[in-house]
């Protein structure tokens, strides 16, 4: 569980990432030049601005009017006019700056070298010789004490000498030094201020604060220690990066790295993947190791390793107490990102919490609830300013603010109002892994007034069917009756798919907590005129309501297929001619160049996944690593968005093990390819953890453990099996006469 390579980063993308949620770092690897760009979540461009256009509400119903006469092209321009946020950018995420080491060694040259990280440990080292002597520095992330910590050493007393400094290039106001707790640091931000500051401890030789940098000389070992704080959180940033360095530098360093293994360890280790695999590629680098993927050649050992540097980022970027991970987790090197490094909320902040049930890593999850509650007093606003309706709302991105006016003024994307609602699907879905009803709870008032606004916002079509109005499907671009290309419309398939599973989820809500009844039962009978999934004339899914041309057949976004995955309308078992269509509609989407963003092939697996066809599914997993992987295992959009590594580790758990409530599918979509494997410590709705080793494609062994009582079916490829287990049991289920048998 490591990756490693013979020579440091050439780039950003080739970089390491370490993260404690709220602290982010991208170690380079120089031996004698080291870069460590720095991210604290919570710096950010400015403050919240109410950007709702006045005009929003008075101009609704026109362009409604024109939409319905075929004047799309004027619609649509009035919608640029009207619904577009005022100004139109909400904030972005910016990086914090750089640390830079300028190392003194006894050569210009260095041997021996090796970068690493170490995915069980959260651990960063670069190992090198120089002019006869070993070096050797470390770097870490603490969660329990908020602090990055970096130690250098060397296997000859008197030889640790360097220059350590940082950084943001023009964009800071101060850079002062505080010579009594020998640390450096900087200020700076608009609307968030921040601090990021730098102390130092050495043993043996000197150490010095000089003007901008900390400078030791001679010395045995060093250590620096490395904090960011902003008025996100603190009033007093600087005081509050004294007391974290303060209180770090006071402890002895076993002190301070056991707890940060522990805190670390206790969420990796609950789950790890093992497939067969060549252990002499062991030997090689891990850009090697992709590289020759990358030529087609066969690593099942990069997917486990891929799997496990999935769950990793994951704990980095998204900790109770941080911000979600946003499109680029909590990594990011510009002041000026692309699409602003913020949340985009038509697929990419939702993916990023896929896996994170399934690949039993719940507490990560509760920065993305926590985004939600921000977000609802801005959305409720928006709601009643730009529609007229209760409830809460959101568009397709927001931000640090929880800002949910429109972002942008792009045709494709930018006036669509499910935001929120596919959010909020989360929330049940959390609850059926979990069954925690004090969460469900404390939730339930964002679940009911996503679905009050849409209560409010739907219209009847045609047909009597309630519709969103005006909509689109996300990104995409269809041909009009009039040979016009467009976006919006009345209603489209996403639409009524996620309205279904939000509906559905707040009506089982409202029943297992009791409340709001008469909610429940508007929101049953919404349900029998929502549109449901159809299929088109030449066998795919529609993907509006009309069966109109899309303009680019490989599209990167496959909204329809919603009800595939992460929707549970579409099933194999249940709806088989749906299903079918929806392959019909993958297939069609990549015989026409579709999956060429990283998320989008993680998507892809998804839903090959949940068609329970385990060789497209390996396929794709293939597919990601060869076109969408950076040499770091960042994914590659491009530029880097972090969304599909969350989505394909997402796709490789549903591989091995599906749920509903009461059901479980074991090996669902399992690809000859990975005959011989084990994982342990996934999760399946119902409160149930499980571990499963198979060989020759064949089940071997699930050792099942149930937080709660659980009833329901296990099956596994076509052997069903009830079972029955109290709160705290565990059995074996193992093949038995064709079948399936469990043993306790």
């Amino acid at each position: 569980m490591r990756l490693w390579y013979r020579q440091p980063a050439e780039d950003w993308n080739s970089a390491l990432p370490l993260g404690n949620g709220k602290l982010g770092a991208m170690v380079f690897g120089r031996p004698l030049r080291e870069r460590i760009q720095l991210n604290e979540d919570s710096v950010w461009s400015g403050g919240f601005r109410d950007r709702v256009n006045p005009e929003a509400r008075k101009q609704l119903p026109e362009i409604r009017r024109l939409m319905d006469q075929g004047k799309i092209g004027q619609a649509e321009n009035l919608a640029k006019l009207a619904l577009a946020g005022t100004p139109e950018f909400e904030r972005m995420y910016q990086t914090l700056g750089d640390l830079y080491l300028e190392v003194e060694g006894p050569s210009p040259h260095v041997e021996d070298y090796c970068r690493q990280l170490d995915l069980e440990q959260a651990l960063s080292t670069v190992t090198y010789t120089c002019g006869g002597k070993r070096f050797r520095r470390e770097v870490y992330l603490s969660a329990p004490h908020n602090v990055m910590v970096i130690r250098l050493t060397c296997a000859q007393p008197g030889s640790v000498s360097f220059q350590a400094r940082m950084h943001r290039g023009r964009f800071f106001d101060r850079s002062l030094q505080d010579k009594e707790s020998q640390a450096v640091y900087y200020t700076g931000g608009e609307g968030v201020r921040f601090c990021s500051m730098l102390r130092g401890a050495a043993k043996g030789g000197s150490l010095e604060v000089v003007g901008e940098y900390v400078t030791v000389r001679n010395a045995d070992e060093a250590v620096l220690y490395w904090t960011a704080a902003t008025t996100y959180r603190v009033e007093d940033p600087v005081e509050e990066c004294r007391r974290v360095l303060g209180a770090a530098a006071a402890l002895p360093q076993q002190e301070l790295w056991r707890a940060h293994l522990e805190d670390y360890r206790e969420l990796f280790a609950r789950s790890s993947l093992t497939l067969s695999e060549d252990d002499s590629l062991e030997e090689l680098p891990t850009d090697q190791r992709l590289a020759r993927v990358q030529k087609g050649e066969t690593d099942l050992g990069l997917v486990s390793l891929y799997y496990g540097f999935g769950r990793y980022l994951a704990i980095a970027s998204s900790r109770p107490g941080s911000l979600p991970s946003n499109l680029q987790g909590v990594w990011n090197g510009q002041l000026e990102p692309a699409w602003d490094s913020k949340y985009t909320i038509n697929i990419n902040t939702e993916m990023n919490y896929w896996p994170v049930e399934p690949c039993n890593l719940p507490q990560c999850h509760m920065p993305f609830f926590a985004l939600l509650e921000k977000m609802y007093p801005r959305g409720r606003e928006v709601a009643e300013t730009m529609y007229g309706a209760r409830g809460f709302v959101a568009h397709h991105n927001t931000d640090l603010w929880g800002d949910c006016a429109p972002q942008d003024s792009c045709i494709s994307s930018t006036y669509w109002v499910m935001g929120a609602a596919w959010m909020c699907t989360h929330i049940w879905e959390r609850y059926e892994y979990t069954l925690d009803k004090a969460f469900l709870d404390r939730y339930f008032y964002l679940l009911r007034d996503a679905c009050l606004f849409f209560v409010d916002f739907l219209t009847r079509d045609e047909k009597g069917r309630w519709v969103v109005f005006p909509t689109l499907s996300p990104e995409n671009t269809y041909r009009h009756p009039s040979g016009e290309n467009a976006c919006l419309c009345k209603g489209c398939a996403m639409d009524s798919q996620i309205l279904t599973l939000l509906f559905q989820d707040c009506v089982k809500a409202c029943e297992v907590l009791g409340r709001e009844p008469g909610l429940a039962a508007e929101l049953k009978e919404r349900l029998q005129d929502l549109p449901q999934p159809e299929i088109a004339s030449n066998g795919t899914l529609k993907e509006w309501l009309e069966e109109y041309p899309e303009v680019e057949a490989g599209h990167r976004h496959i909204s329809h297929l919603f009800a595939l995955y992460p929707g549970r309308q579409i099933t194999p078992e249940e709806t088989p001619d749906l299903a079918g269509a929806a392959r019909k509609t993958l297939e069609r989407r990549l015989s026409h160049g579709g999956g060429h963003t990283g998320w989008s092939r993680a998507w892809i697996i998804n839903f090959w996944a949940a068609l329970g066809d385990g060789e497209q599914a390996g396929e794709h997993v293939r597919l990601l690593l060869e076109r969408s992987t950076l040499p770091n295992l960042f994914d590659n959009h491009p530029p880097f968005q972090i969304d599909g590594n969350f989505g394909g580790i997402a796709g490789i758990a549903a591989m091995l093990v599906q749920s509903w409530p009461h059901r479980v599918s074991l090996l669902p979509a399992l690809p000859k390819m990975w005959g011989e494997g084990r994982v342990e410590g996934l999760r399946a709705k119902g409160g149930l953890t499980l571990d499963l080793c198979w060989s020759g494609g064949v089940l071997e062994c699930a050792r099942i453990t149930a937080d709660h009582p659980y009833e329901g079916t296990l099956t596994c490829q076509g052997s069903p099996l009830k079972l029955q287990l109290a709160q705290g049991e565990t059995v074996e289920v193992v093949p038995w006469e064709g079948g399936l048998c469990c043993r306790t």
